[in-house]
C-alpha cells in the first residue's frame, strides 16, 4: 500500500462491561492472545497513525493483562469513568485524544479480532481518496465495523448521548458516506454472548 497523505487515529473502544457475556470479555483467550491483544495488534499493523485505547469496566486488571510492550509502546491509554452512560461516552473520550494533525478517527471495537490490518487498510485508502465524512464497510448489505469519522464531524460526535455511537448521524450525512465493500464477515461478528465466543473459538 502506498504511504498515505491523510492522517487516521485508531480509537479501540474497549470499555463495556460485557453485560450479556457475564464476564470481561476483553481478556478472553483466543488463540495465542486475548481478544483485546489481537484488536491492538491487528491496529498497530496497519497504516493508521496513532493508537488510542479507551477502558473503563474492569480498566486495571484489563491494563494488568494486555501486552504493552514493544509495538504496543505507542498506544495511549484512556480510562473512561463513565463507561455505562453508553458507547458515545467512550467515543467522545477517544476524540480527546486525538492529535490536532490527524484528518480523521477510526473507531474499532475492542470486541472484533478478527479484523485485520487488511480491512483496516481498505477503509483508510478509501478515506484517503474521498471527500467524505464517513467511511463505513458493508458486507453483503450489512453494515459493520469499524468506521472512519472526518475531523469535519468530530463536533456532532461529541454531541452524541446515550448508547448510539455515530450511527445515529449516518442518516443524517447518507450522503457524505463512503460505503465499502468488504468480502469478509469480520465487520459484522463482535463477540457479545457466550455463543458469540463459541463461534470464534470454533473458528480456530
Amino acid at each position: 500500500m502506498k504511504a498515505l497523505n491523510k492522517k487516521v487515529a485508531g480509537v479501540i473502544l474497549a470499555a463495556g462491561s460485557a453485560s450479556r457475556m457475564g464476564k470481561t470479555k476483553q481478556l478472553l483467550p483466543y488463540k495465542d492472545k486475548i481478544i483485546l491483544d489481537h484488536v491492538i495488534a491487528n491496529s498497530q499493523k496497519s497504516e493508521l497513525s496513532e493508537f488510542v485505547l479507551v477502558l473503563g469496566y474492569c480498566a486495571d486488571e484489563i491494563m494488568q493483562n494486555i501486552d504493552l510492550s514493544d509495538c504496543y509502546s505507542d498506544i495511549e491509554i484512556v480510562i473512561n469513568k463513565d463507561y455505562q452512560n453508553g458507547q458515545s461516552s467512550s467515543l467522545k473520550k477517544g476524540l480527546e485524544k486525538v492529535s490536532d494533525n490527524c484528518d480523521g478517527a477510526m473507531f474499532l471495537l475492542g470486541d472484533q479480532p478478527l479484523v485485520t490490518d487488511a480491512i483496516i487498510n481498505k477503509l483508510l485508502y478509501a478515506f484517503e481518496t474521498s471527500d467524505a465524512s464517513f467511511v463505513i464497510p458493508y458486507c453483503n448489505g450489512k453494515r459493520g465495523n469499524p468506521v472512519i469519522a472526518a475531523r469535519s464531524m468530530f463536533p456532532r460526535l461529541n454531541s452524541l448521548s446515550a448508547d448510539n455511537g455515530a450511527r445515529v448521524l449516518f442518516k443524517e450525512f447518507e450522503n457524505e458516506i463512503i460505503k465499502v465493500p468488504v468480502d469478509d464477515n469480520a465487520i459484522l461478528e463482535d463477540i457479545d454472548t457466550k455463543d458469540d465466543y463459541e463461534k470464534l473459538i470454533l473458528k480456530g
